[in-house]
């Protein structure tokens, strides 16, 4: 994947995708490391306003959420490890990339920012 920053050069992402209920459920749960160029990629069948929290989560995670046409619909910065608080920006999305926290900040990667997908094998890619 590629997140095209409106105001910087683009980065690639290398992903794991988490596009079944099983893949989802467990996300990036009891991991204790992510590499910095790595995510993962919850894909979901409907834009709707998902909802995330951090259960049984130790890594600190930014999650970008990210409508049907590839535009970034919001950033949820720094996310609390182990937190049940819902984790979500008050837009629909189709799907949602989880990478280390600081990501965005550091490549300026923000709303309205666009990303586009690079061989990734999904039946649930718009």
């Amino acid at each position: 994947m590629v997140l095209q920053p409106k105001n910087g050069q683009p980065v690639t992402v290398y992903l794991e995708i988490a596009d079944t209920p099983d893949t989802q459920a467990l996300g990036l749960m009891y991991r204790v490391q992510l590499d910095l160029d790595r995510g993962m990629l919850f894909l979901f069948e409907h834009e709707v306003e998902h909802s995330f929290w951090m259960k049984n989560t130790s890594i600190p995670l930014d999650m970008i959420f990210i409508a049907t046409d590839g535009r970034i619909v919001g950033v949820r910065p720094n996310t609390k490890p182990f937190s049940l608080a819902p984790i979500t920006v008050g837009a629909a999305s189709r799907a949602v990339l989880e990478v280390n926290a600081g990501f965005a900040a550091q490549h300026g990667i923000g709303a309205g920012d666009r990303v586009t997908y690079r061989h990734i094998a999904s039946t649930l890619l718009p």
